[in-house]
């Protein structure tokens, strides 16, 4: 096998991959980089080196949760000068055309509460929890990866653990009743009903949209159910033939909003009982690549 074809063993590894980045980043595009720099520098090593890698699924991850690291340091300066609210890129459900390999395994570990609490941690925080909690790697593969001792990165872990029950972390809830509540917040939308929104939101909600600058979205996040109501009503208004479809996002009942059959919002909610907790509107034309897909 020459130096450039694709190896199948290494290929096998990208959902892998995709799947830790993904936690990793929040960003299925920046996922996608950081796993195809992986497969660089891979590819980049003399055969002999490739050949005297015991184990190529841990050298894959090990690698990418290093560019992740990296990817986030940087990220945390550019999210500083982002436009508004920055909200994770939303990933949609499985589709009818099947389950691609590289597609991100959907769990109460990508819904969009818990992207939100993780990017509330410092990145070292974010890598040795995620790898440690959601991946199940001992903390001794965790400090390799960090550059931290064992010890460092238990506390770490703790640290992040600390953030997650601090941030009222979400509950999945019942799935038949979650998309109950978002079915009938479609309809009283639908039908403009104020106060039929007022009883479907929790009186301390919130709601955020993520414009990036692109497209048009409040700057600040909007608290209290008659105000989130009030703002519904007038996205409504402004756009009259704006079509809701019910669809799966990041693995919970949301709602997606389409203009001339193109996606133009994405949301996202947190239900807590029979209440919406939060609202994650994502506007910014560059995080909906995958729902804008033929």
């Amino acid at each position: 096998m020459s130096t450039t074809e694709p190896d199948p063993a290494v290929i096998r590894e990208r959902r892998h991959l995709i799947n830790v980045a993904y936690r990793l980043l929040g960003s299925l595009a920046e996922a996608e980089d950081a796993v195809q720099e992986t497969y660089a520098r891979w590819y980049a090593m003399p055969r002999h080196k490739r050949d005297e890698v015991e184990s190529l699924g841990a050298w894959l991850t090990t690698v990418t949760s290093r560019i992740c690291l990296d990817m986030l340091g940087s990220a945390r300066a550019r999210r500083e000068r982002y436009v508004g609210e920055w909200i994770p890129e939303p990933i949609p459900g499985p589709t009818a055309e099947g389950d691609p390999a590289d597609r991100v395994t959907l769990d109460e570990s990508v819904t969009m509460a818990f992207l939100v609490v993780l990017e509330s941690m410092t990145p070292a925080e974010r890598v040795a929890f995620v790898l440690h909690d959601v991946f199940r790697y001992p903390f001794a593969d965790v400090a390799g990866i960090v550059g931290r001792t064992e010890g460092a990165c238990r506390q770490l872990a703790s640290s992040a653990r600390r953030r997650v029950q601090a941030s009222e972390p979400p509950t999945a809830g019942d799935a038949a009743r979650n998309v109950a509540v978002v079915r009938e917040f479609k309809r009283a939308w639908e039908a403009r009903d104020i106060g039929a929104l007022v009883g479907l939101l929790d009186p301390a909600v919130t709601a955020t949209g993520d414009g990036g600058g692109l497209a048009s979205a409040a700057l600040r996040p909007i608290v209290g159910g008659a105000e989130v109501a009030r703002g519904i009503v007038d996205v409504a208004g402004k756009a009259p033939d704006m079509t809701l479809l019910e669809r799966t996002v990041n693995g919970q009942p949301g709602l997606i909003a389409q203009l001339d059959g193109v996606t133009v919002t994405v949301f996202a909610f947190d239900i807590v009982g029979d209440r919406i907790r939060h609202i994650w509107a994502v506007r910014n034309p560059e995080k909906l690549g995958p729902w804008r897909a033929p």
